[in-house]
């Protein structure tokens, strides 16, 4: 055994150098990975292939080592060592035309050339070891990272082409040009630039009319008109507001399995759209968001706004265990696309450890992560506003002024001789009710507090099922009628007269009871009929007489007063007065009683529920004082009570009211919003809403708690201390003022996170507008992310977006109306081999639409869009307004968007992929949508239902080319659209056939709208 441990001990003192070795070569390749291999695999890859995006494309996942040994439906993804038979290479090299990966861009050949050291050297991965060294972020190199830095006012830079620079950027861009020895493509022609405006700034095309003012003016102002045209067009909101929900995660339900409905989620659509037409400043724009309950209370758009922090994925089938980890869920969301959206930084990582890459300390994430502690979504109602109301209110009252006082002195001066004249008949009992006053008993344990018109005030216990039990005596004689009736109160769920949650009430049974006065055994009153003012549908009047039934109810009239009439079959009457008990059973459904109950008798043959007037006992007795020994609140009261019994008064009446019921009202509209204070949506979840403190998490697991913390900022950005930015909430306030405190942070270019904010929003403008942002990674300006191609222009632009008062459209204006902007797309060899992926702008890059704009510029197109604004949204996918208006369903995206590569809504995305598959080209050709635009597309047509001969169908072509693509066919186009309708027209039977020659024409226009040239913007 000595011997074998001492050969041992020899053969490791022997290895020991080559192990030494191996470990510094595992350090070194551990470093590249961290350096360089993970941030390209996060930017790249892991959108649609890592567990944590919940996306598997192809079956393949690339967060692991394992993973990317296994592979996916073709196969493994990597191979340890061999460079050759890694799939993983083949892709990216992009020599196989079907496996080409990243699918939208390819990856430059130094990011390639990372990959093959990597795998050469045997994919050394820290995401297979035991104990991973974490990398520490040095906070004051990370503190000069160029994102993190102030705003320089830069001047343009000295051109030798002077004369080519029409706008400030254009001298940023040609001097990177002319340093690269390139030169600018030559300007587009006028209608591509046309087209180009009107598909970038609206998502529409131009219209025909459009096309030929632009063509024919020649003024140096021409292409500025059509510029300040359509940035005052609202489809330039439509358009615009897409690219932010899609940061924003905008949906209409709540996600996950279930995936409720958000029926009030739309008003931050419309925010969004508003927002952007009306060029609210960025930095308002931001800020609401956030805050706009605690910045701008009274402001329904600065309410609307707050939809954002609400938008995020909600689980709704919680049990109490749950509730805490996904309530940390909900605010990672939160903060997580905040920070995206708004920073173009990725936040997500601290929450479990310091972020590897960025220098944001866990800490820090939590710290910020507790501005949204006790955030809630909630809902509130608020009126429109409607410049016009006041006018309308104006006229209204006009016409209702003299209605009203002729009411007033035909009560002052005929209503009191009426009423003397009347006075014998009403003590008599004829036409009206006296009221019954009676003391109620609730079996469920329900109290009543009298009323002053002789109603009972249920409160208290409100059980299951109930019985109430009426006594009262009355000296009236031949009684015909007893009259329940149930009366709304504000006190009751929806103001009654129900006390069910929804204001309704079911009286499954009513039973009439008698005896004398002086007492005796109860005899039972038969009930002959039974009428209601108001039937719920199946549970009519009747039933209730009969007992048994389903009952009386009064839905959806809820929040007014109904009655129901009984009629005794021979009038009850007792020598010295009788005593009554009535007794009604509330059995139907849960807690569904009466709320305020009054009882009444009628001596009249044929009463009814609606005959007009009640008169309680003691206005009775005031009839028999004369006139003059009345006071005058006692004349008054019995005038009030006379007065719908008089037919003068009441004619008068009916027809103010009448009038009254149409005044003018504001327009009500309830939102979601993000709030404080205020009840929390609830849907199934046990346990708090929210918890009242944020604590520092181990992992971020809730169950392993550090500390509590208290609100602050990133440090990276903060150039004073936290107190700058927060502020004590006023007396009173629902609200913490906390995001209040974020929102200033965030918008503040001298000490906060201004600068960044404004860069990441003139980067994503310059990225719709190009094709391509400044930064490419345009979410992650940290410092794995891409540098800027021209880091002078853009700190010029950011620095333009806020001395211009943070306003977009003059951004925007000045980019559209650039050279650079102004280019034709066309490249050249020289540009392409030195510049592949165009980043120093050589020409202008063709870009595809987006689903949306794909389908509204078919709708214009064929005719059939409607251009209504705001409102709620809809799933018909056969809906004829813009697509912005789609209702946005987690779990139900609409087919012919999500072919187009529609993001799914689960979070931020800054930018979205661009597939070409086949299924797109079969939706163009095969959706009966599609073929009903192109139907709509050829009725426009002059040549398009019976042109004469050739001429008549080559001016049908011409005008569809100038509808669909803004230009006129070449030859050769116009020769092959005029055989393709010729074929078409005879295999649909013939010039002869009816109708054939109009369905080749639509077989054409689909034809058209299927091109690329369509899709693309050129």
């Amino acid at each position: 055994m000595t011997a074998i441990r001492l050969m041992a001990a020899l053969l490791m003192l022997t290895l020991w150098p080559c192990a030494a070795a191996r470990s510094a070569d595992d350090a070194a390749g551990l470093a590249q990975f961290e350096a360089r291999i993970r941030p390209l695999l996060a930017d790249k890859c892991y959108p649609c292939h890592s567990a944590s995006a919940g996306k598997h494309k192809g079956g393949l996942t690339l967060d692991s080592r394992p993973s990317m040994l296994t592979g996916g439906d073709t196969g493994p993804a990597l191979v340890a060592g061999e460079v050759e038979k890694s799939l993983m290479i083949k892709a990216v090299r992009y020599g196989d035309p079907d496996l080409r990966m990243p699918p939208k861009e390819r990856l430059s050949p130094e990011k390639v050339a990372d990959l093959e050291a990597w795998i050469r050297a045997g994919a050394p991965d820290p995401r297979t070891q035991a104990v991973i060294a974490k990398p520490v972020v040095d906070a004051e190199a990370a503190r000069r990272h160029w994102a993190y830095q102030p705003l320089r006012l830069v001047p343009a830079p000295a051109v030798r082409a002077a004369a080519w620079v029409a706008e400030p950027s254009d001298a940023f861009v040609l001097n990177k040009l002319e340093a690269a020895g390139l030169a600018p493509a030559a300007p587009a022609p006028r209608a591509t630039l046309l087209r180009r405006l009107s598909l970038d700034l609206t998502g529409l095309p131009p219209t025909v009319e459009e096309l030929d003012a632009f063509l024919t003016d020649h003024s140096t102002e021409a292409l500025a008109r059509v510029v300040d045209r359509l940035l005052a067009s609202p489809a330039f909101g439509e358009r615009w507001a897409r690219h932010w929900l899609d940061l924003a995660r905008f949906a209409e339900s709540h996600g996950f399995e279930h995936d409720y409905d958000r029926p009030h989620a739309w008003p931050y659509r419309d925010f969004v759209i508003q927002a952007l037409n009306q060029d609210l400043p960025y930095d308002r724009f931001v800020s609401w968001q956030l805050a706009g309950d605690e910045l701008a209370p009274e402001d329904n758009l600065a309410l609307a706004a707050t939809g954002f922090i609400a938008a995020g994925v909600w689980p709704t089938q919680l049990t109490k265990n749950e509730v805490e980890k996904a309530r940390y869920d909900a605010l990672d969301d939160m903060l997580s696309t905040t920070f995206t959206a708004m920073l173009g930084t990725t936040i997500g990582c601290a929450r479990c450890h310091d972020h590897k890459y960025d220098p944001i300390l866990q800490q820090d994430y939590y710290r910020l992560l507790a501005t949204f502690t006790t955030t809630v979504r909630s809902e509130v109602e608020r009126e429109v506003p409607d410049p016009a109301l006041a006018a309308r209110r104006a006229t209204f009252n006009a016409e209702q002024g003299p209605l009203d006082a002729a009411l007033t002195h035909y009560a002052a001066a005929e209503l009191p001789a009426r009423l003397l004249e009347r006075t014998p008949a009403l003590r008599a009992g004829a036409g009206v009710w006296t009221v019954l006053l009676a003391d109620f008993a609730s079996a469920g344990g329900a109290r009543f507090t009298a009323q002053a018109d002789g109603s009972l005030l249920a409160s208290g216990a409100r059980a299951e099922h109930d019985e109430y039990t009426a006594t009262a005596t009355t000296t009236l004689s031949g009684i015909t009628a007893i009259r329940l009736e149930a009366l709304a109160d504000d006190s009751l769920p929806h103001h009654g007269p129900g006390r069910a949650d929804n204001g309704n009430f079911a009286l499954t049974s009513f039973r009439l009871e008698s005896r004398s006065a002086a007492g005796g055994a109860w005899q039972a009153v038969d009930l002959g009929a039974a009428q209601a003012d108001f039937e719920q549908n199946g549970l009519p009047a009747r039933s209730a007489l009969a007992g048994g039934g389903p009952g009386w109810a009064i839905d959806p009239q809820f929040g007014h007063d109904h009655a129901i009439c009984f009629t005794l079959t021979a009038p009850q009457s007792a020598p010295g007065g009788c005593t009554l008990r009535m007794v009604m059973h509330f059995d139907n459904n849960t807690g569904h009683a009466i709320g305020r109950p009054r009882l009444a008798l009628c001596t009249a043959p044929g009463a009814a529920p609606t005959t007009p007037a009640t008169l309680t006992p003691a206005l009775l007795d005031l009839l028999a004082l004369a006139p003059a020994q009345r006071s005058v609140e006692q004349t008054n009261a019995l005038l009030s009570a006379f007065a719908p019994l008089d037919a003068g008064w009441s004619a008068l009446d009916q027809a103010a009211r009448a009038h009254r019921a149409q005044e003018p009202k504001p327009a009500l509209v309830k939102m979601m919003i993000g709030t404080e204070g205020l009840p929390a949506i609830r849907l199934h979840i046990q346990g708090d809403d929210f918890f009242t403190q944020t604590y520092l998490l181990k992992r971020g697991d809730p169950n392993l708690k550090l500390q509590p913390v208290t609100p602050s900022f990133w440090p990276i950005l903060m150039g004073a201390g936290a107190e700058r930015w927060q502020s004590t909430p006023p007396q009173g306030s629902r609200t913490s003022y906390r995001r209040r405190a974020l929102a200033t942070w965030l918008v503040d270019t001298d000490k906060g996170a201004g600068a960044l904010l404004a860069r990441v929003a003139v980067n994503r403008v310059w990225q719709h507008l190009f094709g391509r942002g400044l930064v490419t990674t345009t979410s992650d300006f940290g410092l794995h992310g891409a540098p800027p191609s021209h880091p002078e222009l853009l700190d010029h632009l950011a620095s333009s977006l806020v001395h211009g008062g943070w306003r977009l459209k003059p951004v925007i204006r000045s980019l559209v109306l650039s050279s650079a902007y102004g280019q034709s797309s066309e490249s050249t060899a020289a540009a392409e081999a030195a510049d592949p992926e165009n980043a120093l702008l050589a020409h202008f890059r063709r870009h595809r639409l987006e689903a949306e704009s794909i389908r509204d510029a078919m709708l214009a197109v064929g005719g059939r869009l409607d251009p209504t604004l705001y409102g709620p949204g809809t799933l018909d996918s056969a809906s004829r307004r813009r697509s912005i208006y789609f209702t946005v369903k987690r779990s139900q995206a609409i087919p012919f968007l999500a072919v187009f590569d529609l993001p799914e809504p689960l979070q931020g995305v800054g930018e979205r992929p661009t597939t070409v598959i086949a299924p797109q080209a079969l939706a163009l050709l095969n959706d009966p949508q599609v073929r009903g635009w192109a139907a709509g597309f050829a009725a426009r047509l002059s040549g398009g239902s019976g042109g004469s001969g050739e001429s008549g169908t080559a001016a049908a072509v011409k005008q569809a080319y100038r509808i669909a693509l803004a230009r006129a066919p070449s030859p050769i186009e116009l020769s092959d659209a005029l055989s393709f309708i010729a074929h078409q027209t005879t295999a649909r039977g013939g010039a002869a056939a009816a109708g054939a020659g109009a369905l080749a024409l639509t077989d054409y226009c689909q034809v058209l709208m299927c091109l690329n040239e369509f899709v693309y913007v050129d």
